[in-house]
């Protein structure tokens, strides 16, 4: 097996093992609403065996950043409807991901509302707003009660996500958002069923899952950790510990993947205490997909030791549309144009070039 290789995930047979990472890219100017742009640029990339979504709001509460899509209203999944059924068209298979930011935010996203998480602690630095750069506030600690009302959340997008066409629902789990600072000690300093123990700082994890398997089925369901990250101000005092237990619980559910991001350069600069792939493909059984820096040659590698089932590459899939083809053909590569990341036109987008058939 190898990256080329076909592989069921879920309900799905999938033409390869080149998965399209989530990626924001900050181009729904109107109401966080899809538009013809983003129908572009998913369908010049159904060639991935899976798509997985930029992160998308489950809630305007949810939101921290400029620009991005959301799943609650009927005009968003109206937008995303146009994006699947043109995925579709070319053949591909593409999930959505479910995010809510926690503290990633600012009251100038909120109507001049405190961004929300498990505890009252203030990220470091600072956000990019409508506004311009705004200091992180202390955010507000969660009721059990406002818990019990997120989770209705992540079931109604994960519901409004089957609407607009979508094969599954990815559940961000990673990056420091909202379920990241549940499930990290850092940023969890709870006393009541949601803190303390690592069983009970992954309830909130779990109670999503069980939902969203509910709701759309386990086997659309995937869910992605970061359990060496450090970005977002991020920290935990045993990763490897309480992440290895949080991959064996997950087991229980049958889903459809995990979406494990590897230690990266800037996490490992920031002083990661890095988690091995190997020890959290020994905790769990199901389809395990890495991403993290991978080229052609490290994915291979990685699937022919078992480490992982699949890879998601997320800049090489942005500045090459056709990367499968490229890898089978080993063919050069463009080179992604960081400048153009988070812009809000075509450039850098839409205009990366295919390679040119004969």
């Amino acid at each position: 097996m190898d990256l080329l290789s076909p592989i069921d995930v879920g309900e799905y047979r999938l033409n390869n093992r080149i998965f399209m990472a989530p990626m924001t890219r900050c181009r729904s100017v109107h109401n966080n609403v899809p538009n013809e742009m983003m129908v572009q640029y998913y369908t010049q990339r159904a060639s991935a065996g899976l798509i997985i979504t930029e992160a998308t709001q489950i809630s305007t509460k949810g939101i921290g950043y400029p620009y991005t899509p959301g799943i609650h209203t009927a005009e968003q999944v109206e937008g995303w409807k146009k994006v699947t059924q043109s995925v579709h068209a070319k053949g591909g298979r593409i999930f959505l991901q479910l995010w809510h930011v926690g503290r990633i935010s600012h009251p100038a996203f909120h109507n001049g509302e405190l961004p929300v998480a498990p505890s009252a602690i203030k990220p470091s630095g600072s956000i990019y707003t409508y506004e311009g750069m705004k200091e992180f506030v202390t955010p507000h600690p969660l009721s059990t009660g406002e818990i019990k009302n997120i989770v209705e959340d992540y079931i109604a997008g994960a519901k409004n996500a089957m609407e607009a066409g979508f094969d599954g629902v990815e559940i961000h789990g990673a990056n420091g958002y909202l379920i990241d600072q549940f499930l990290r000690d850092g940023t969890n300093q709870r006393t009541d069923e949601y803190g303390g123990s690592v069983e009970n700082r992954a309830r909130f994890l779990c109670e999503i899952v069980e939902a969203v398997c509910a709701a759309v089925g386990s086997n659309k369901t995937g869910v992605r950790l970061s359990p060496s990250g450090t970005f977002n101000d991020m920290k935990d005092s045993d990763p490897q510990k309480h992440f290895s237990y949080i991959c064996e619980r997950l087991n229980r559910y049958n889903l459809a993947y995990l979406h494990i991001i590897d230690a990266l350069e800037g996490d490992i600069r920031h002083g990661a205490n890095v988690v091995e792939l190997r020890i959290l493909r020994d905790a769990y059984k199901g389809i395990l997909i890495a991403n993290g820096g991978y080229t052609f040659e490290r994915g291979n590698q990685t699937i022919r030791d078992g480490l992982a089932d699949a890879v998601a590459f997320g800049a090489l899939f942005l500045a090459n549309p056709d990367l499968p083809e490229r890898f089978k053909t080993h063919s050069e590569l463009n080179t992604p144009d960081p400048a153009s990341f988070y812009t809000q036109d075509e450039t850098g987008y839409l205009d990366y070039p295919a390679l040119q058939c004969d």
